[in-house]
Parts: structure tokens; sequence; C-alpha cells
């Protein structure tokens, strides 16, 4: 197994910055997320460092852990530790002589991709915001107004999760979600009910953790679940989520009594984690930057989005 650090260097309009692999070396010719071996004793940030003042000539000013997961090539095994660098100093050139590009990652132009990139790609395609709706507590009507505006400051990834709707409620209320999400661009998953989530049209399933647990095989296509512990975060990595959420990690006003995990204990448990993951629980905007050093994607929000 050879571990490998490897750095979503992303600009604020969004792109990231690839590089082809140089005539001579194993793929050359594909283009891959630049980076390289961690050497004995280097941390996968001292790596990360080592190898983007080597390869490209910046320097990291910030960076934070985001998906580890592993990949077997025909000539080896490699471990990918993928980290999101947030800020630099320095222009990015191809110091080994090799092509750069900055792509979106919704339509990489720069083609062919090394395969174990696929999944990066589609992972970050995910907005950092969470956002569950709240129809319960603000009511039908004033939610879609506040679903228009979310939609207006660029919220693109939703789910209906309304308990205390009956199941034709639930059907009217998600086909009205889907139907004014669409057009600004956002997707929209459905609360624990396949079923539903197919009659509405919506993009995908987000089940809860016992659906989860009990899943004999995956949904197909996009979808995600939530986990509470190690266990849990194990099935959704075997079955190849997309996304998790993981809570609580902090209290919230509707359960003052649990004190929730920490960011100590969110960090350890997605630690080394294949998928990408939000943090539920006592979560606000402001909270964002927080989850995203403990190794988060981002954060999912019920009460501080709308």
């Amino acid at each position: 197994m050879i571990d490998v650090a490897a750095a979503v260097i992303r600009r604020t309009d969004g792109r990231i910055l690839l590089a082809e692999r140089p005539a001579g070396k194993p793929w050359a010719g594909y283009w891959e997320f630049p980076g390289g071996k961690i050497e004995a004793g280097e941390s996968v940030l001292q790596a990360l460092t080592r190898e983007l003042h080597e390869e490209l000539g910046i320097e990291i000013d910030r960076a934070v852990p985001w998906i580890t997961f592993e990949y077997a090539y025909p000539e080896k095994h490699v471990r990918l530790h993928f980290w999101r660098v947030l800020a630099w100093h320095g222009s990015p050139h191809g110091r080994e002589d090799q092509q750069l590009s900055w792509e979106d990652p919704r339509a990489v132009a720069a083609q062919p991709l090394l395969p174990a990139n696929e999944k990066v790609m589609r992972a970050l395609s995910l907005p950092s915001i969470y956002a569950i709706t709240n129809a319960g507590k603000l009511g039908v009507e004033p939610f879609m107004d506040r679903l228009r505006a979310a939609l207006a400051r660029s919220v693109r990834l939703i789910q209906v999760r309304e308990r205390q709707m009956s199941p034709d409620e639930l059907i009217r209320f998600a086909k009205r979600v889907v139907e004014t999400a669409r057009p600004a661009g956002a997707r929209v998953l459905v609360n624990g009910d396949m079923a539903a989530a197919l009659h509405v049209g919506a993009d995908g399933v987000h089940l809860q953790a016992d659906q989860l647990m009990k899943l004999g095989k995956p949904p197909a296509g996009f979808w995600a679940a939530s986990c509470h512990d190690a266990r849990e975060l194990a099935r959704a990595a075997e079955l190849k989520a997309s996304f998790v959420v993981l809570s609580p990690v902090l209290p919230t006003p509707t359960h003052p009594e649990a004190a929730g995990m920490g960011w100590d204990r969110f960090a350890t448990l997605i630690h080394n984690y294949p998928l990408p993951v939000y943090a539920l629980g006592g979560m606000k905007p402001e909270l964002l930057d927080t989850a995203m050093q403990h190794g988060a994607h981002g954060i999912a929000l019920l009460s501080g989005i709308w």
C-alpha cells in the first residue's frame, strides 16, 4: 500500500487545479490532482506542503483534511489522502514541465482523468451547505417563501424532512420543493421514503440510520444516510453512499439535554473516511469553517438556513 497526499486547490470561482502526468511516468497524459507519495516520517500535511512546493512553486497558507480512500491500479495499490487547500501564496506553475488546468469539477474538460479521481469530482459537486426543510415549524407557505430566498442565496442541496406530515401531505409538499428547486439547479432528497422520492421526481433519498443498517443493497444513483457512530459510518461507506450526515455534534435547541459528541469526537470518527461528511446538530453558518477544520465536507442546517 502506497500512501499518497493529494491537494484539492480551489479558486474562489469554484474551479480546481489539475495537472497532466508528464511523459515517462505511468499513466502519462492522464490528469490528476497535485500531490505525491508520503515519505516515511511525514504527516499528510507535511507531504502536501513539500509536493506543492516542488511541483507547483506554491506555499500552503491553510489546508483542511477531507476524504481518504483506497484505489487498486494494475501496477499498485494506493491510499489517497485528499486535503482541501483553501489559501496559498505563489502562482501555480508546472515546475516539472507538467501542464496545468483550472477546471469546473461539474464539467471537467481536461481528459482523461486518472480513474481514481472520478469519485472525487462527484464529491466536489456537493455544496458546503445541506439545507433541511422546516415547514413543520414555519408553515408551508412561509417556508416556500424562505426556500425561494435561500435558492437565491445559492443553496443547492435540500433534504425534505417533515415527519409530522401525512404521506399525501408529504408528497404534495415534496413535489413543490422539487419544482421550485430544480430551475435553480438545486438537488433535492426525500428523507426516509424511496417511493416518495421517485414519485415526486426528487434527485434521491436520504436514509435514516435504522434504514441504513437494514439495507440489503444500496439505492440506485444519488443517495445519502444519517449516521451517529462508527458502525453506521462503516455501513454507509460499504454501500457507497453519495455522502453522509454525522450527528449530533453540538447541543440543539430541540434536544438541549443531549451534549453532542463534540468536534474532537467528530474528527476522530471521520478520520481517513472515504465519503463526504456533513456535520449536523447545533450548526450555524458561522461554524462552517470549524467543521471543515475537523474534516467535514460541510454542515447540515435545519433552523439556521431559512
